[in-house]
C-alpha cells in the first residue's frame, strides 16, 4: 500500500498563491498588455492621421527608457562630478539623487488616457462651467508649421482651468505637455497628471544639480519635437495683470537651439481670458498682507464650501455657468527666422549675453500674448467702471453706449474682441449682469454704480486688459 503524505496548510496556501502568480504573469498579464498597446496603437494611429502635429517618437518612448537617458547623459554626468568634487559628496550618493530628480520629472505619456480620457474630462468639466469659445486664430499659419518642428504653446496664466481649456482646444492639433508646479504631486493625481504626459518643476529650487537635469529633460524634449505648454509668467497673475515673463524653461530651451539643424523652434502665442476665474478672491488674498495665509486646512475649506454653495445653487435651479471663456492662437514665432535676422547664436553666447538674448526674446513672446488676450464682456465692462470718477453712475444706455465705442477702438487697434453672437449690445449686457450678479456692481434709482468694497476685484477684471486699452491712449 502507498504512504499518505501529509502537507501543511500553509504550504498548500503558499503554492496556490505562487500558482496563481504564475498564471497571472505569464499567460493573464501579456495578454492585457496586448489588449491595451493594441487600444492605444490604434488611438495613436487614429490622431496621427488626424493631426497637423504627429505625435513624437520621444513622447512614445518607454518612461524608464527616458528616465536611463536622462540619468546618464553626459552633462547630467559632468554636473555630478563637479558636485562630488566640490561638496566632497560620495557619487553612489549623488547619482541617488540623480536618479530621484530624473523620475519626478520623466512623464509617463500615455496616449490612450490623454485623447480617450483626459480629453474628454477636460472638454466637459470645460463646458459645464463656461461657455467655451475659440476665438481668433490664424489657421493658416498654424497649418504652414513644418511637421518636424518643436511647438512650444506660450500662454498667459490667469486660472488653473488653464490647463484643461488649452489642452480641450488644442487636442485638435496636438498633444501638449505641461510644466506643472509641485502642487499637482499628490496621490492619485500625480500619476494622472504624469499620464497625460506633463512633468514636474519645482519652481524655486536652488540646487544646481536639480536645475541640470530638469534642464537636459526640457531640451532633449525639445531636440525631440514635443509640443508643449509654458506660462512665461512662472504662476497664476494675483492682480489680473500680464507679468514679467521669468526665463528659466526659455532659457533652456534657447541655450540648445541650433540653427543649422533639421528641426526649427516655434512658439505659438497663446491668450486666455474668463468672464469669472474660479480663484480671483483667493488671488487677490494673497495681496492683501494683513490678511492670515491659509493653510491646507483653510484652502481646503474654501474649496469645499465653494463647491457646496453651487450644488445648492444647482438644487435650486439659480446656477448659471461662468460666463464665457475664451482661447486665441496668434501667429506662429520662429526661432530659426529670429537668430538668422538678428545674427546670434545662443549656443557661443557668455552667460550674460545669453540672458540678454533671452530676456528680448522673452518681450517679443510676452508682447504677443499680449496682443490675443480676449476682450471679453466682464472685462469691457469692468474698464469703464475702473476708469470713471468715483461713485460715477451709469445709466444702462450710457453704459452701453461707452462700453460699444471702446471695443470698437480696441478692435480698431488690433485687439481681439469676442462679442458673442455677434451682438454687441447683447455682449456687454452680459458683461453688465455678471458684475451685478457677483455684487462688484450695484443698481440704484436706475443708475449702476461700483461697489467700493470690491473695487480691487472690478479691477482684477478690468486688468486683464489694461494694457491694450493703455495702448490707445499711448
Amino acid at each position: 500500500m502507498g504512504t499518505s503524505i501529509y502537507l501543511p496548510l500553509w504550504l498548500v496556501v503558499v503554492l496556490v498563491v505562487l500558482s496563481a502568480a504564475a498564471v497571472v504573469q505569464f499567460f493573464l498579464l501579456p495578454g492585457v498588455r496586448w489588449y491595451f498597446r493594441r487600444k492605444m496603437n490604434r488611438v495613436i494611429d487614429e490622431v496621427n492621421a488626424r493631426f497637423n502635429i504627429e505625435i513624437p517618437e520621444f513622447k512614445l518612448t518607454r518612461r524608464q527608457v527616458l528616465i536611463d537617458r536622462l540619468f546618464h547623459d553626459e552633462k547630467v554626468q559632468a554636473a555630478v562630478a563637479r558636485y562630488c568634487e566640490e561638496q566632497h559628496v560620495p557619487r553612489s550618493v549623488v547619482m541617488a539623487r540623480v536618479d530621484a530628480y530624473a523620475r519626478e520629472i520623466v512623464p509617463s505619456f500615455n496616449a490612450y488616457a490623454y485623447f480617450r480620457w483626459g480629453y474628454r474630462i477636460a472638454k466637459y468639466y470645460a463646458r459645464w462651467l463656461y461657455r467655451v469659445r475659440l476665438g481668433y486664430t490664424d489657421g493658416e499659419a498654424l497649418l504652414a508649421i513644418p511637421p518636424r518642428s518643436s511647438v512650444v504653446f506660450v500662454m498667459n496664466h490667469r486660472s488653473n482651468m488653464d490647463y484643461l481649456l488649452v489642452a480641450f482646444l488644442a487636442a485638435e492639433h496636438t498633444a501638449l505637455s505641461y510644466a506643472v508646479g509641485e502642487w499637482a504631486r499628490i496621490w492619485p493625481l500625480q500619476s494622472l497628471i504624469r499620464s497625460l504626459g506633463a512633468y514636474f518643476v519645482r519652481r524655486n529650487s536652488g540646487d544646481p544639480l536639480y536645475r541640470v537635469v530638469l534642464q537636459r529633460y526640457v531640451q532633449m524634449a525639445t531636440e525631440g519635437g514635443v509640443p508643449q505648454a509654458v506660462y512665461p509668467e512662472g504662476g497664476l497673475s494675483a492682480d489680473g495683470k500680464l507679468r514679467a515673463p521669468k526665463l528659466g524653461l526659455l532659457d533652456y530651451m534657447l541655450k540648445s537651439f541650433n540653427s543649422d539643424s533639421g528641426r526649427d523652434l516655434i512658439f505659438i502665442p497663446v491668450g486666455i481670458n474668463y468672464d469669472r476665474v474660479l480663484e480671483d478672491r483667493t488671488l487677490l488674498r494673497k495681496l492683501d498682507t494683513t490678511l492670515p495665509r491659509r493653510g491646507f486646512f483653510g484652502a481646503t475649506a474654501t474649496v469645499v464650501s465653494f463647491f457646496l454653495h453651487n450644488v445648492w445653487l444647482m438644487l435650486r435651479g439659480a446656477w448659471y455657468r461662468y460666463g464665457y471663456a475664451c482661447v486665441n492662437f496668434g501667429k506662429p514665432i520662429s526661432i530659426r527666422e529670429y537668430v538668422t535676422r538678428h545674427g546670434i547664436d545662443f549656443r557661443s553666447m557668455d552667460e550674460a549675453a545669453r540672458h540678454r538674448a533671452v530676456t528680448a526674446v522673452g518681450g517679443v513672446l510676452m508682447d504677443a500674448i499680449r496682443d490675443v488676450i480676449p476682450v471679453l464682456p466682464v472685462s469691457l465692462v469692468a474698464t469703464l467702471f475702473v476708469r470713471a470718477a468715483p461713485d460715477t453712475g451709469f445709466a444702462e444706455i450710457e453704459l452701453k453706449t461707452n462700453a460699444y465705442a471702446l471695443a470698437r477702438r480696441l478692435e480698431a487697434a488690433g485687439a481681439k474682441v469676442y462679442v458673442p453672437r455677434s451682438d454687441l449690445d447683447y455682449a456687454i449686457g452680459v458683461g453688465l449682469r455678471m458684475l451685478t450678479l457677483r455684487h462688484m456692481v450695484s443698481e440704484r434709482e436706475g443708475l449702476y454704480f461700483a461697489v467700493s468694497a470690491q473695487r480691487p476685484l472690478l479691477e482684477y477684471y478690468a486688468n486683464a486688459i489694461a494694457p491694450l486699452v493703455d495702448a490707445l491712449a499711448a
